[in-house]
């Protein structure tokens, strides 16, 4: 496949390809737009099928992250970086170093940090051959992400829920939880305490008996899940969960989740606005980790208290998106999308 003539190739302004021998690195990092600033997006290691299937997904997840960081307000662009390769079983000190000497040799037109597959301590790892890493398990760095996420996921439904529903706070509202990882879970601790009934699922038994345990959950299936009657559908895994199968099969009046890419096409964002189903878009509501990450960018030193002012742009900008689509008629992703095009395109649209 030409990268040119790659459907999501969106005019990226580079694609880099790195193989290091000695370590079996196969890596490609994509860097889509740094009109607003330097390219960000973290560094995801998964077994991807085939070398295409690779460049899409560093494509697809490098474009959302230009997206991400315009509807957050943050003077940075968007890129991504995928390793080729089985995350239980290739992962090695050599591997993460070849990675980070990759990053390097881009001069800081790109900063990576954790991903799907990957930790602090890999990126750690890849800090020993550039200083571009975030993200680290060590002092003075921002650290995990994923409790930040959640914070701005939970953000985006109390929006949604208070634009689509009416009700003004999550008590008694159902919510279905699709993947218990990092952000998964603390998403749905945060949903419990503000009393939400949850429904949840995951590949891994024990993540499910610990929610079910401690937060009172239902379980489910991960082939069930889309189909729960609920109020809210939360997906926190991988995405493209919108799709031809899933869309009959929703029972819900809201998607928020911590997903990035939910929708296959964008078209099935048509419709799900055609059957009355409010979308929070993803590269919106899950950006409370790039909020946070990006403190160490943006400042001489990382302060916490910094990520917690900026958070609550993720609910004022899904407010203003909800009430565009309703002024409109137009579906919420198409509102958000054009939203930040414009904000890129250096017609800033005020939160």
């Amino acid at each position: 496949m030409s990268i040119f003539d790659a459907v999501d190739f969106a005019d990226h302004e580079e694609i880099c390809h790195f193989f290091d021998r000695s370590s079996g690195l196969r890596a490609i990092i994509a860097i889509h737009d740094t009109r607003l600033g330097p390219a960000v997006g973290g560094c995801r290691m998964w077994n991807y099928a085939s070398e295409d299937e690779a460049l899409t997904d560093a494509l697809r997840l490098s474009r959302g992250m230009t997206y991400k960081a315009a509807m957050a307000d943050l003077p940075l662009g968007g890129g991504k970086s995928v390793i080729r390769g089985d995350a239980a079983t290739m992962k090695s000190p050599a591997l993460f170093r070849a990675f980070g000497r990759a990053v390097e040799t881009l001069k800081g037109r790109y900063y990576t940090g954790e991903d799907v597959g990957t930790t602090p301590a890999d990126m750690a790892l890849a800090g020993r051959e550039t200083r571009f890493v975030l993200g680290r398990d060590e002092a003075g760095s921002s650290g995990d992400p994923s409790p930040f996420t959640a914070d701005g996921v939970l953000m985006a439904i109390e929006a949604a829920v208070a634009h689509g529903l009416g009700a003004s706070d999550l008590r008694g509202l159902r919510v279905a939880v699709q993947g218990l990882g990092n952000v998964g879970m603390a998403l749905a601790e945060r949903l419990f305490a503000r009393g939400a009934e949850l429904i949840v699922a995951d590949l891994d038994e024990r993540r499910v008996a610990s929610a079910t345990a401690r937060l009172k959950a239902g379980s489910v299936t991960v082939g069930e899940i889309a189909g729960v009657e609920c109020d809210v559908f939360a997906p926190c895994a991988l995405g493209a969960v919108v799709d031809d199968g899933s869309l009959p099969r929703f029972r819900c009046a809201i998607i928020a989740g911590s997903a990035n890419n939910q929708l296959h096409r964008e078209e099935h964002g048509d419709r799900l606005h055609e059957r009355g189903i409010l979308f929070a878009p993803d590269f919106v509501a899950n950006a409370g980790g790039l909020v946070n990450i990006a403190q160490e960018v943006l400042s001489p030193r990382y302060d916490r208290e910094r990520t917690v002012a900026h958070l609550p742009v993720i609910r004022r900008r899904l407010r203003q998106i909800f009430e565009r689509s309703a002024a409109t008629g137009s579906p919420t992703h198409r509102i958000a999308l054009a939203m930040a095009r414009e904000i890129v395109e250096g017609q800033r649209a005020a939160a």
